[in-house]
């Protein structure tokens, strides 16, 4: 049996649930076991949700030690449900929450754990490639171990098949025998993300950096975003200044997202930033520097500053659809320098004009 740990954000599958559902269905598919998922929480439509995915069976983790989010009691009562089902393989979101569930689990089963995968090939042993130096090589290894828990990165699944017809889901609940002297953590607040498009899914995703130059000039940002059905992005400088909240960053120690389009405006490009958003499938970037990590790695650089490029290409979107345009956004004091001269202004296909494919 291979198990999926899905996360659930009010009462909807999280993001990265369904990249965990799909490679685990390939697994299923070269290993003849079935999949199920494993939750924690309320059923509400969570089986219907599931049932599209191709599972068959819910394991629902039902103990009131698992109710305050910690992941001390919940990794245990994965590693608990792990040995009563015989599990083969055990997947779980390479987020934060997954990771965390996934090591305490690991622990109390005395078995290794493999995260940051971007493949799995079933053993025993089996082959898996994982990113390593925050994504700025792959590695390929063997896990050697009766059950296998790995984290799966987004876009691991990307090339699955789509599950082949909707299923009944059988729910089964879980009671895990829990002592309160293992309760390490407790949640005492949450915060709950704003409505829209959420950044890990978004088909779209639009991110400011320094250039963008105050919490102020992320309004045009959010403007491009409404309009293209995306999210709005940023930087670690944009979170350490103070101009967005953290659950907006992209990179190493923000979110890695897989996007159709990915809009960096005024962004360098360090590599924790680069490990955050590699994975999308186009990449524009708009600099004032020619030579920007950003820039040289974009399938496009607009090379001009930011706070002209952008009003252009909202009016010009406005204009298609027919909308008035609203009264310009006053450029922040510490916006990016003027644009470059006139000779490097402009849309370049980086990768064609350097000869260099996108790394």
């Amino acid at each position: 049996m291979i198990l999926a740990l899905v996360e659930q954000e009010d009462g909807r599958l999280a993001d990265g649930a369904a990249g965990v559902l799909a490679v685990a269905r390939v697994l299923s598919g070269a290993r003849n076991a079935p999949v199920a998922a494993v939750a924690v929480g309320d059923l509400g439509d969570l089986p219907a949700q599931l049932g599209g995915h191709g599972v068959g069976r819910l394991y629902l983790l039902r103990h009131p030690r698992l109710d305050g989010g910690s992941p001390q009691p919940r990794g245990d009562a994965l590693a608990q449900l792990v040995d009563a089902v015989g599990a083969d393989a055990v997947l779980a979101a390479d987020t934060v929450a997954g990771t965390e569930v996934l090591a305490r689990a690991a622990a109390r089963a005395g078995l290794p754990l493999a995260t940051h995968c971007t493949a799995l090939r079933p053993g025993p042993p089996w082959a898996l490639t994982r990113e390593r130096g925050g994504g700025s090589l792959l590695e390929d290894a063997e896990l050697d171990a009766p059950v296998a828990l790995c984290t799966v990165t987004p876009g691991a699944g990307a090339g699955a098949s789509p599950a082949p017809a909707r299923c009944d889901v059988a729910v089964s609940e879980f009671v895990p025998d829990l002592d309160d002297a293992d309760r390490c953590t407790r949640v005492v607040d949450r915060q709950r993300r704003a409505s829209g498009v959420g950044l890990a899914s978004a088909p779209v995703v639009v991110s400011g950096g320094r250039g963008v130059g105050s919490a102020e000039g992320y309004a045009a940002l959010e403007e491009l975003a409404a309009l293209l059905g995306g999210a709005v992005g940023c930087s670690r400088v944009a979170t350490n200044n103070g101009w967005r909240p953290h659950s907006d960053q992209v990179g190493l120690t923000g979110t890695r997202i897989s996007p159709d389009l990915y809009v960096a405006c005024g962004i360098s490009g360090a590599t924790q930033h680069w490990v955050g958003c590699m994975n999308a499938r186009t990449i524009l970037a708009i600099n004032t520097d020619p030579e920007a990590p950003m820039v040289t790695r974009a399938t496009y650089a607009v090379i001009g500053d930011v706070h002209e490029v952008l009003p252009a290409v909202l009016a010009e979107l406005r204009a298609r659809a027919g909308a008035r345009e609203p009264s310009p956004v006053p450029r922040p004091r510490s916006a990016a320098p003027p644009l470059l001269e006139e000779r490097r202004a402009g849309l370049l296909p980086v990768g064609d004009q350097a000869g260099e494919e996108r790394r």
